[in-house]
C-alpha cells in the first residue's frame, strides 16, 4: 500500500498513516487504503485488535486541501466508505494520536474505541473557519463523549484542544510520553487480545449496535451539509486565504 503500513504482532494489528511529506493528511488514496485495511482486518480470523496511528511528527492533517480540484484519482470507497467501515468494525479498535491531528484526524478520534496520545498532540476541528461544516459522526460522538456544551465549542470555534484537554473533557483515556504513547497501547491492546474474540465482538456489539443507526443518520446530513457549503461564499474565502497564507476575512458573510 502507498499512504499506510500495515504490521501484525500476534492477534494485533496495527494501521500506520504515512503521508509524512503531507503531515498523513487524507487523500482520496488514503481514505480508501484505510477503508480497505479496516475490510480486511474485520475478515482476518486472526486479528483480534486494531491499533491505528501516524507516521512522522502528525497523526493527520485532515483532508488534503492541495489535492482538491487536483487529482485524475477517482475513489472507490471515499469519505462515506471510509466511515461505514470504521462505524461497522466490530473488533476492538484503539487510536494512538502521536502529533495533530486536525478535521478527520481529530473527528476520527470519536469513532474509536479507546484513544491514548501523546502529551505533545493536540487536536483541532476547523470546520467554522473553512466556512464547513462537521463530519465523521462527530455531531454525535462527541456530544456523548464530551458533554453537549464542551463538544459544541469544539466543533464550532474551531480552537485547539491539548492532549490533556482532550483527556478531561472525554475524549482521551490516557496522556503519555510521546516514547512511552505506542507500548503502552500495545500493552493495553494485548490484554484484549488475551480474550475470547467472539466476547470482544458481542460485548461492543451491544454497546455500539444502538448507535450505529444513529451515527449513519449523523453521517449522511453531515455530508449533506457540508456538499450544500462547500463552493459557498465563506468556503471559497477560506480556501483562497489558505493559499495565498493569508488570514481569512469572513466579514459582512
Amino acid at each position: 500500500m502507498e499512504t499506510i503500513n500495515v504490521s501484525d504482532d500476534g492477534s494485533i494489528r496495527t494501521i500506520e498513516l504515512d503521508r509524512r511529506e503531507a503531515l498523513n493528511a487524507f487523500s482520496g488514496l488514503l481514505m480508501d487504503e484505510l477503508a480497505d485495511a479496516f475490510i480486511e482486518a474485520r475478515e482476518a480470523p486472526g486479528v483480534k485488535v486494531v491499533i491505528l496511528t501516524g507516521a512522522g511528527r502528525a497523526f493527520s492533517a485532515g483532508a488534503d486541501l492541495q489535492e482538491m480540484g487536483r487529482t485524475q484519482y477517482r475513489p472507490r470507497h471515499g469519505f462515506p466508505g471510509l466511515l461505514d467501515a470504521i462505524v461497522d468494525f466490530p473488533k476492538p479498535f484503539f487510536i494512538a494520536v502521536n502529533g495533530v491531528g486536525v478535521g478527520i484526524g481529530a473527528t476520527i478520534c470519536g469513532l474509536a474505541d479507546f484513544v491514548y496520545m501523546a502529551e505533545g498532540a493536540r487536536l483541532r476541528c476547523p470546520f467554522s473557519s473553512l466556512g464547513l461544516t462537521a463530519e465523521a459522526g462527530s455531531t454525535v460522538t462527541f456530544p456523548l463523549l464530551m458533554g453537549r456544551q464542551r463538544a459544541s465549542w469544539f466543533l464550532l470555534a474551531a480552537e485547539w484542544m491539548s492532549a490533556e484537554e482532550c483527556r478531561e473533557a472525554g475524549l482521551a483515556l490516557e496522556v503519555l510520553p510521546q516514547n512511552a504513547l505506542l507500548p503502552r497501547v500495545r500493552q493495553q491492546a494485548a490484554k484484549l487480545a488475551a480474550l475470547p474474540l467472539a466476547s470482544l465482538v458481542k460485548t461492543k456489539q451491544l454497546i455500539m449496535g444502538p448507535l450505529r443507526p444513529q451515527l449513519r443518520a449523523a453521517a449522511k446530513a453531515e455530508n449533506a451539509g457540508l456538499a450544500e457549503l462547500s463552493g459557498g461564499a465563506a468556503n471559497r474565502e477560506a480556501l483562497a486565504a489558505f493559499r495565498e497564507k493569508r488570514a481569512a476575512d469572513f466579514s459582512g458573510m
